[in-house]
């Protein structure tokens, strides 16, 4: 058993994700653990939250009420009732349903961001959310209804629901997911449902996790596509006897962007060793298209991004991202109102993520283009072997158009639809849960046409006698594990799907390991 911390400050994006994904019903084992540093940090500030509840002092999210409402000083005796309250009023979700892993996910930020100790709550609510992240519990969480400001409000409230032993729950079993209630699936983990009490349940719902778990998976599933790229460009400029001078080192060193010399350095060490190559070093064709030539130009920027993005979410998820936050020190106490909540930077970088998801994706298309057509491969339309009486790949490649149709869709705005609410308290909010939702479905749509590329330059490159770089040959084999050689038309979205879902999965990283 692999145990990872809960400490505020050290959870790194594969742990966090490790947490979700990995879990002894699988035969693999990551167990989330509460330092007592955290654990003290935690309940200095719950102190300081008890002695204001005992003085006359009026402070916002502790004994007043919400949003618009903050001015509304809440009697003491009614202090447990209010937070059960914001929470019950809060879970009106709606939409199809979060993932079990991704509400696990987004329990794991949760949890760590109130292990920082500044949010007054008390240590045995995150040991608990800690325990139902160990035995695989996961709240039935509707996906809509978080602005991206003020908190992921809604979702985390059905999160916060099954800590009180209402709603319902996902518990994770060998065979899969069994849905029960929340006070079911506790009752079996030997877990009792908590009464939260004051501020308690304001720090369970205001903060950034629903958009930090969708942005962290976008993140990691990006990182495998952006390789899958130039690994998909190397095939492509194998399959039409393209040239490798775009890839010269010497190119990118007097244009020193980081990503663009990642990306051509990775492309020429595929190609290494190309018998294609060689076999037209004195051929008339002075320059292949932009799509080809200019890949790491395009596919660089993207590296660029992903790099900048994963140091932003790395401070996120070890972040307090609540409101108000509680500062101790020594026999000082400070409540602090701020808008740590609101995700503004994890908006944008998913705006941005899903423009070079598009990118990415459209350039991609452009090169199963020109696999597929003659004019540039030298083989027959489509790749079929019968022109006319067969197909082909020629609906490989409409797929990966509508694919694109969809990217382009998403790779809309979504920061920029601003709707003020709470009487205009809340008048500037970031869309960040709409938008790292969009993001990652965007990853998913561009690892489908990465495949599809693939297949075709992976049918291509078998009909070449000459042999392949090195690199590329291992991909084609790889590809060959997923999708037979054509031999005739024949229905392939299993195929097709496969392939997609290995990229996502960290299968073609796995062959260069």
């Amino acid at each position: 058993m692999r145990d990872i911390e809960i400490d505020g400050q050290s959870l790194s994006l594969e742990d966090a994700f490790a947490l979700s994904y990995e879990h002894p019903t699988h035969g693999m084992m990551a167990r989330a653990v509460l330092t007592d540093q955290s654990r003290s940090a935690m309940s200095a500030s719950r102190s300081a939250i008890e002695k204001i509840i005992q003085s006359d002092d009026v402070v916002y999210g502790i004994n007043t009420g919400f949003g618009a409402m903050s001015s509304v000083r809440i009697d003491g005796n009614d202090l447990e009732d209010l937070q059960t309250n914001l929470i019950r009023s809060h879970a009106c979700g709606v939409g199809e349903l979060m993932d079990p892993e991704h509400v696990i996910l987004m329990m794991v930020f949760r949890a760590n961001s109130l292990a920082k100790g500044v949010s007054g709550i008390r240590p045995e609510i995150v040991e608990m959310l800690i325990e139902m992240i160990n035995f695989g519990i996961a709240p039935v969480v509707p996906r809509i209804g978080s602005l991206g400001a003020s908190g992921d409000l809604a979702p985390l409230s059905h999160m916060s629901l099954a800590l009180l032993g209402e709603g319902d729950c996902m518990v994770r079993t060998r065979t899969g997911w069994n849905r029960m209630t929340s006070l079911e699936a506790l009752t079996h983990a030997g877990i009792n449902p908590v009464k939260l009490q004051a501020k308690e349940g304001l720090s369970l719902i205001n903060g950034t996790s629903q958009m930090c778990a969708y942005l962290v998976i976008t993140i990691l599933n990006l990182e495998r596509l952006v390789m899958a790229a130039d690994a998909s460009a190397a095939c492509s400029v194998e399959a039409i006897k393209g040239s490798h001078a775009p890839f010269d080192s010497r190119i990118h060193q007097h244009r020193p962007q980081r990503g663009q010399s990642i990306s051509a350095a990775r492309i020429n060490q595929f190609v290494n060793d190309s018998d294609i190559n060689e076999s037209h070093s004195n051929c008339d064709r002075v320059q292949d298209a932009y799509c080809f030539r200019c890949a790491p130009q395009v596919h660089g920027p993207v590296i660029d991004l992903i790099a900048e993005t994963r140091r932003m979410l790395e401070i996120e998820i070890n972040s307090a991202t609540d409101n108000p936050l509680v500062f101790v020190e020594n026999d000082s106490v400070d409540i602090v109102s701020g808008g740590n909540f609101h995700g503004q930077n994890l908006a944008l970088a998913s705006d941005s993520i899903a423009i070079a998801c598009h990118e990415l994706a459209s350039i991609s298309e452009r090169r199963i283009n020109q696999v597929l057509d003659p004019n540039w491969s030298g083989q027959k339309a489509f790749l079929a072997k019968t022109e006319g009486l067969e197909s082909g790949f020629m609906i490989i490649q409409y797929v990966a158009a509508a694919c694109i149709a969809e990217l382009h869709l998403l790779a809309n705005s979504a920061t920029t639809s601003n709707v003020p609410v709470s009487m205009g308290k809340e008048d500037h909010v970031s869309m960040g849960a709409t938008g790292t939702y969009r993001s990652l479905k965007s990853t998913q749509l561009l690892s489908q046409v990465l495949a599809n590329e693939l297949i075709c330059s992976s049918e291509a490159i078998d009909r070449i006698s000459e042999k392949p770089g090195s690199g590329v040959s291992k991909i084609v084999y790889w590809v060959r594990t997923h999708v037979s050689p054509f031999d005739g038309d024949r229905a392939m979205t299993s195929e097709c799907e496969s392939l997609s879902y290995d990229l996502l999965s960290g299968g073609l990283q796995a062959i260069f390991e």
